[in-house]
């Protein structure tokens, strides 16, 4: 098997598919995303603002 160089396992996919090989291929050096939450945090002072802001207009 020769390599095609299509780039396919150079990618961080947990599967891949091998065009030299004709078929599916689990990634051994797979590395997942570290998923960063943004957005509001309790004890912001905009957060607790956008909070009871928002509370009003809903008991209204």
């Amino acid at each position: 098997m020769n390599c095609l160089k299509c780039g396919n396992c150079k990618e961080n996919t947990p599967t891949y598919y091998c065009l030299a090989k004709g078929e599916i291929v689990i990634n051994e050096n797979y590395k997942p995303d570290v998923k960063v939450r943004t957005g509001w945090k309790k004890g912001t002072k905009d957060y607790e603002m956008y909070r009871r802001k928002t509370k009003k207009e809903v008991e209204i």
